[in-house]
């Protein structure tokens, strides 16, 4: 309905420009597309459609699109899982470093890693008893969505406490590609969050490049959600054959992305789209919605939207305790 309502008042916006044109002559200047455009953010601001501009000049999420995309409590199963006891133990999470993401029309997005993504998937590999190593490209601390944070889910504010430190002094991923093997024989599992922030440096890393590759070679499990799988891109620098031509995954669907600059979700449209670039490299994406869908496919775990966290932390889980217990 409030679609319906902006796409209404723009379209009387621009009659009022042709009737404005015909009261003057064609020798006087009408209402420019300026002008329109104007009238457009205004009804947006109104209908509570228009990007949050921040203090760096980077735009949040509108009003309605945080009402209606994200939650002030997840849907997190606090589940009794048995004890991984063995010696394979951690597992390296791989978070973004980078804030803004420019899109076409110039407008930045204020982004980062979402809390929800990161932290419930997180939350029951803990509970099976994994732990984590933090690591971002450069060492740099990890940028998170905060516009997104589930205010009142008290598990994942915890949780979010617990690794503060770590988040704001995360490893230097090149230091973790050239640890020893011994010590990434401690390593059960590389965890890629999602959120638009992992688009961002992620893709084009060499160390993540990397950090994928010795995980994809050495029986190690990968697990990623929504945008996440971005990093899988990092595998094709200097022509270098896709590792998951053929793989199922579930990822966040080029479509949405495509469809939430009209709530005001992203100031603009996407720079590049993922799904529809890992289609492309034989990836079979096995979801079309921003929904709750999980995939395993070998030692790929993968989900496709901020609804899918508990899923993927369940799925992880049992998957990985149940490998590991049979080593």
């Amino acid at each position: 309905m409030l679609l319906y309502i902006w796409h209404r008042g723009e379209q009387k916006a621009k009659l009022l420009c042709r009737c404005d044109r015909s009261a003057q002559g064609s020798n006087r200047k009408g209402c420019t597309e300026r002008q329109t455009q104007q009238l457009n953010d205004m009804l947006k601001k109104i209908l509570g459609l228009a990007p949050k501009l921040e203090s760096d000049g980077s735009y949040s999420p509108s009003k309605l699109a945080l009402k209606l995309g994200t939650v002030s409590k997840s849907d997190f199963e606090d589940i009794t899982y048995p004890q991984y006891t063995g010696s394979r133990s951690k597992i390296l999470v791989i978070f973004t470093e980078q804030k803004n993401m420019k899109m076409q029309n110039g407008h930045l997005f204020s982004t980062g890693n979402h809390p929800v993504e990161a932290l419930v998937p997180m939350l029951h590999l803990k509970n099976a008893g994994f732990d984590f190593e933090i690591a971002t490209p450069t060492g740099k601390p990890v940028v998170f969505e905060m516009w997104a944070f589930p205010q009142k889910d008290e598990a994942v504010k915890t949780i979010y406490k617990e690794f503060k430190s770590s988040f704001e002094n995360p490893k230097k991923l090149a230091d973790f590609n050239e640890a020893s093997a011994e010590e990434k024989a401690a390593y059960s599992a590389l965890f890629v969050p999602g959120g638009h922030g992992s688009m961002l440096g992620i893709p084009e890393d060499q160390n993540v490049c990397k950090a994928v590759q010795w995980a994809h070679e050495n029986d190690v499990f990968t697990i990623s959600l929504c945008h996440g799988p971005g990093a899988f891109l990092s595998t094709v620098r200097d022509n270098q054959k896709f590792m998951y031509d053929g793989y199922r995954m579930a990822v966040f669907p080029d479509s949405v992305d495509a469809m939430t600059p009209k709530l005001g979700y992203l100031p603009g449209k996407m720079p590049w789209g993922l799904s529809e670039k890992l289609k492309g490299l034989g990836v079979q994406v096995v979801n079309s919605k921003a929904d709750k869908s999980v995939c395993l496919d070998r030692q790929l775990i993968t989900g496709a939207s901020p609804l899918a966290a508990n899923e993927l932390g369940k799925l992880a889980a049992t998957t990985m305790l149940e490998a590991l217990s049979a080593q």
